[in-house]
């Protein structure tokens, strides 16, 4: 009998290190979910992970014969079966302008992200190590209006964008206090959250030491 068969409640295989799989253990946690979270190691992937997922990826959400094998189909999910609180808006003109930040700062900073941790070409890194420090400082003063990302409440879009900060030490970047001032005390308010420390895997919460 494999991992899943025996559990009665809903499983996510997560990546310990990896931001796609912290976003949704924060919607996770947000919602109170009971859920068991299954940190697998990349190298050694389960049995059961191949059998439930054609991909084989992470992470993956199993809730009873539902299976999801991608990140923000996950926090959708998460966010219609749980609905309370809400992270996405409930006007559709909103949500869609939701839907559109997240598909940017994917586009945008989990693709600059996701280069400087795993690209072995040292200049590639260096200049997107650059322009991702750039783009933070230059997206700072939105954080002066409102007490997260373009929105008063905590949303799915706050949910993708926390991860990416929480590694600026992994990806070696600092944030100058002055010229970032509102995104640093975005940082505080984000990390500060309940739902936010009980997200963090062991490796994310070596990070912050």
């Amino acid at each position: 009998m494999g991992v899943v068969a025996k559990r009665s409640s809903m499983t996510f295989f997560s990546d310990g290190a990896n931001h796609y799989s912290h976003r949704v253990r924060i919607v996770l946690a947000e919602k109170g979910v009971t859920v068991d979270i299954i940190d697998v190691d990349v190298d050694h992937k389960p049995e059961d992970l191949a059998e439930l997922n054609p991909y084989n990826s992470l992470p993956t959400l199993v809730d009873r014969d539902l299976v999801l094998y991608q990140s923000n189909v996950m926090m959708e999910y998460l966010d219609e079966r749980f609905p309370h609180p809400p992270l996405l808006p409930v006007y559709p003109v909103a949500r869609a302008e939701s839907r559109l930040f997240i598909y940017r700062i994917e586009r945008d900073w989990c693709r600059l992200t996701d280069l400087i941790l795993m690209s072995t070409d040292s200049d590639g890194v260096t200049q997107a190590r650059q322009e991702l420090r750039d783009s933070l400082i230059a997206t700072s003063p939105i954080f002066s209006e409102k007490d997260y990302f373009m929105s008063e409440e905590f949303t799915l879009v706050d949910c993708c964008i926390a991860p990416i900060l929480w590694r600026l030490p992994q990806l070696g970047i600092e944030l100058p206090a002055q010229q970032a001032s509102s995104m640093l005390s975005y940082m505080e308010r984000l990390f500060g959250r309940e739902s936010f420390q009980e997200s963090l895997s062991e490796t994310e919460r070596e990070i912050g030491l």
